[in-house]
């Protein structure tokens, strides 16, 4: 696939040669409106949690005002609420009043505090809420932490062409080069992804951090419904060397997981990134590069040319559990070991 005509112009590579599927954005139906995302769609957490979740809901009548799903979990002796896999954001979902700012400001709360009374007891809850989110402050309100947390976004109004103006250099550089060697397809056969995805673990010595039955199911699910694709750079003997895959909803399509085989080009990832930005401004869709992990990876993500969005979340500890953490907390840093999740 060639993704550029002149080392200068971005072209519509993905509407000519059909690398990810031309089916309009889904629709994502939520009863009470708002900020509601592809994370919050009862299928994707019937899968991710296993069937272990509720709804917190507000009714005013029939009439739904506010929903806040949240997972329900047994870790050891704790009992906890916390993201699922592969779930980047939950959050509560308000449906707009249509007062004025003030009027506005206090429905939200209001709904939020009642949806937030409906929460059982947790030892831990934790919730990282999507950028359209605003309902920390109610959650400071009672009693929660807030922390930030980052992702980068490019608006679905940018032009193709300033899009590839923004990246930087260095990002230009391995896609051209990758774009040189390497032929961009959709992945139709979800197994040839999940195959090489496991196997790319194995040969690294990686256990699959999501659990492989869990991600296994949620990746065949959201390529069935159509919200969701799986797409491969292969070489030129017609062999898979990198893969990535999205989900997307009305408003955004988000970079949920990427592969690469050892000693593979350097630029395949960015190649394929490139390629599904192209299909999220085609569609009008946000392109959510999905936060990250570690100092690397921010380094890497950065060189798209993507606007800095915060992701705030929301954690409540019981006592007991909060003391023991911090107990493990210690133990690990004596040995060494450290990892922060979703910087």
């Amino acid at each position: 696939m060639n993704i550029l005509k002149d080392p200068d112009l971005t072209t519509s590579g993905l509407a000519r040669a059909g690398a990810i599927a031309a089916a309009a954005a889904p629709l994502v139906s939520s009863s009470a409106g708002g900020a509601h995302s592809i994370f919050h769609e009862k299928w994707w957490l019937d899968i991710a949690t296993e069937g272990e979740w509720k709804m917190a809901r507000v009714l005013r009548g029939k009439e739904v005002l506010g929903e806040m799903p949240y997972a329900i979990a047994r870790v050891g002796m704790w009992r906890v609420s916390h993201l699922p896999p592969l779930t980047r954001t939950l959050g509560p979902v308000i449906k707009p009043l249509g007062g004025s700012p003030s009027q506005e400001q206090c429905h939200r709360l209001n709904i939020t505090t009642q949806l937030i009374e409906q929460l059982p007891h947790f030892d831990s809850f934790f919730q990282v809420f999507d950028p359209r989110i605003e309902e920390a402050l109610s959650f400071a309100l009672q009693g929660f932490s807030i922390s930030a947390r980052y992702t980068y976004r490019i608006a679905p109004d940018c032009p193709q062409k300033e899009a590839w103006a923004r990246l930087r250099g260095k990002t230009r550089s391995l896609i051209r080069s990758a774009d040189k060697n390497l032929t961009v397809a959709p992945i139709d056969a979800t197994t040839e992804f999940l195959n090489f995805y496991e196997a790319n673990l194995a040969a690294r010595s990686i256990r699959n951090a999501y659990g492989s039955s869990i991600m296994s199911r949620l990746v065949c699910e959201f390529v069935h419904r159509g919200v969701g694709q799986l797409l491969g750079a292969y070489d030129r003997n017609g062999k898979l060397v990198a893969a990535i895959g999205l989900v997307w909803d009305q408003h955004a399509m988000y970079y949920l997981l990427s592969t690469r085989a050892q000693g593979s080009d350097s630029g395949s990832i960015s190649l394929l990134l490139w390629t599904a930005l192209q299909a999220a401004l085609e569609r009008g869709l946000t392109f959510d590069f999905d936060g990250f992990s570690s100092p690397a990876t921010f380094k890497f993500l950065s060189g798209f040319g993507g606007t800095l969005k915060q992701r705030l979340g929301v954690e409540r500890l019981g006592t007991v559990y909060s003391v023991a953490r911090t107990l493990k907390r210690r133990v690990v840093t004596r040995e060494g070991a450290s990892f922060t999740p979703n910087m």
